[in-house]
């Protein structure tokens, strides 16, 4: 980039034309895509983006790209109405508790043709998440990579944003969607790449590890989803770790069980906080236990 580019890049805008210049100005969405543009008016600033999304207002890129715009306009005093059009929603998808229609509520956001109805805010937005199932998967990828040689060469922990997977080489790259879209687009469903929700690697012994997490309730359901995976393998896991064995588990949370029966549950943390491996639980998994149980020990 040239000097002139870096500073209208990140030098903080001081006006609101400067944005809708800055936006406008943006390369322009693919063909078929509705562009983020701006368009102010006596009045009234429209800010053109979709929202809907697998039958109701979950754009989740388009929600915080929308939500963030309309925050600065506010920020730098504009005061009249700021209008999302071409949204591509309908009233039955804008319910109270969504999380735009909340931020839309705080910052005095509308919808073209639509009404935003009156939401109760959360005193605070972030809370603690006691029996989510991927705080298992988070939990032993923490342990892993704090007490063993074991690394996450790729995450899918719920509420985080996807990781990328990691080649030998360091190297990050995005995951595809699918085997063959136009297979997809046709109906194919079996053309949709299944993806843990952590991949370990076990760098002492050559073993990648792919972990499905879930409530112990639907462990029966975290099992038959272990044999989706081999789409992901061949795509990632062979191709980039061609000399490493795959093996597949599941990882639990909650119940007050203290042991597990079926081979294919790698881990249990229950209700109670105990640390319960499971008959045969990959060995990254039993020296991260050691490891940290050695630790408090001490």
């Amino acid at each position: 980039m040239g000097k002139k580019l870096d500073e209208k890049v990140f030098a903080p805008f001081k006006t609101i034309d400067e944005i809708i210049d800055f936006k406008n100005n943006m390369r322009k969405a693919p063909a078929g895509n509705v562009p983020i543009l701006l368009k102010k008016m006596e009045g009234k600033i429209q800010i053109s983006g979709r929202l809907y999304k697998s039958n109701g207002l979950s754009h989740d890129p388009n929600i915080g790209a929308l939500s963030i715009i309309s925050a600065v306009l506010r920020k730098l005093g504009w005061k009249d109405k700021i209008e999302i059009t071409q949204h591509g929603l309908s009233q039955s998808n804008v319910g109270a508790t969504n999380k735009f229609v909340q931020i839309a509520n705080k910052l005095d956001i509308s919808l073209q043709r639509l009404k935003i109805p009156k939401a109760t805010m959360n005193a605070n937005y972030w809370k603690y998440d006691l029996d989510g199932e991927k705080l298992r998967t988070i939990f032993i990828h923490l342990v892993v990579e704090n007490f063993t040689c074991g690394r996450s060469i790729f995450e899918n922990h719920a509420g985080c944003e996807k990781g990328y997977f990691i080649t030998a080489k360091g190297e990050p790259i995005p995951l595809a969607k699918y085997t063959d879209r136009e297979n997809y687009k046709a109906g194919g469903k079996s053309a949709i790449i299944n993806i843990p929700d952590l991949v370990l690697i076990d760098l002492s012994n050559k073993i990648i590890i792919d972990i499905e997490g879930k409530k112990y309730q639907f462990r029966k359901n975290g099992i038959a989803e272990l044999a989706g995976y081999d789409a992901f393998d061949n795509l990632y896991n062979k191709k980039h770790y061609p000399k490493h064995k795959i093996i597949r588990t599941v990882v639990l949370c909650g119940s007050s069980e203290e042991k597990t029966v079926e081979i294919e549950i790698g881990f249990l943390l229950n209700e109670n906080g105990k640390l319960i491996l499971g008959v045969k639980a990959p060995k990254l998994f039993q020296e991260a236990i050691k490891n940290l149980l050695d630790f408090w020990k001490k």
